[in-house]
């Protein structure tokens, strides 16, 4: 899968603005691929400009048209591309320091109780308004300027941004509130939700902003085993519940579960389940 954070971060070529771990950017997508893996370490907020694309993770999709906002968590996902038009939109890729810095700032302005966001959301549309629709075409000023904007008022632009997220949508407030308390994402939160992607033990441990021998210490202190032995084993289960709970055939059951060769699929499958893919398909047939 593709380091989307990376690669906008540190291609000179996208129309971007960055202060240490936030980037932001215009950008029009140069993959011609109709689907492709992505993922993140920041979270990220997408407002589409024009064109139109699909983001799908483990618990949903989603199709972006102009005018429609976004909010991806931090992790990774699948992108369909369509190729009507071209794709074009402005991207946020939001460090957790600067939430945390801005929600500390306007704490005592904040309604105590939010409603909870769900705790497996991966991602959520934000509803439109005019605040936010104001705020997108005031940044593209910015980005299609001759002068590039000092750090200091980047820095308070993307506050705003978050504070009109904050004044306009209780559950991703709620969860910008608990993201202010923890010193480093949830490794099991990280894990449930991307288990089934491509992705290597060096990006789970990105994702959950670890080194990889404090990922896998810290693993193996939250699961009692080893990342590489429970990845295998949800990507199973994955992959058997899609096998009788859909109509997908047993290929398709293994990418959408993380493994890249059906050959390897099935051996693994087989030493988990107990019998090989084809086998236990045609137990549900009888069962």
């Amino acid at each position: 899968m593709l380091n989307f954070y990376k690669i906008v971060k540190e291609n000179l070529r996208f129309n971007r603005f960055q202060f240490k771990d936030t980037v932001c950017l215009e950008y029009t997508c140069p993959i011609d691929a109709e689907q492709i893996g992505i993922f993140s370490r920041n979270d990220y907020l997408v407002y589409v400009l024009s064109g139109k694309k699909t983001y799908k993770t483990i618990n949903g999709e989603w199709t972006l048209v102009p005018g429609q906002t976004l909010y991806l968590r931090k992790g990774a996902e699948i992108i369909h591309q369509y190729f009507d038009d071209e794709y074009c939109m402005l991207g946020f890729f939001l460090s957790d320091d600067l939430i945390k810095e801005t929600m500390e700032e306007i704490k005592s302005q904040m309604i105590l109780k939010c409603p909870e966001c769900p705790p497996d959301f991966t991602a959520k549309m934000v509803k439109p308004s005019e605040y936010l629709e104001g705020y997108f075409h005031s940044m593209l000023t910015y980005f299609r300027g001759i002068n590039r904007p000092p750090e200091h008022i980047l820095v308070l632009k993307l506050k705003e941004l978050l504070i009109n997220i904050v004044n306009s949508d209780p559950h991703l407030t709620s969860y910008f509130k608990k993201l202010s308390e923890s010193a480093r994402p949830s490794l099991k939160q990280i894990m449930e939700q991307n288990y089934c992607f491509n992705l290597k033990l060096e990006d789970f441990a990105e994702l959950s902003h670890r080194s990889l021998s404090s990922f896998k210490r810290d693993f193996q202190q939250e699961f009692s085993e080893s990342p590489g032995k429970w990845i295998t084993k949800r990507r199973v289960q994955h992959a058997a519940n899609l096998i009788a709970n859909s109509n997908q055939s047993i290929t398709q059951a293994a990418f959408e579960s993380g493994f890249e060769d059906v050959s390897h699929f099935s051996r693994v499958f087989k030493k988990v389940i107990g019998k090989n893919p084809t086998e236990y398909k045609k137990t549900l047939v009888f069962n």
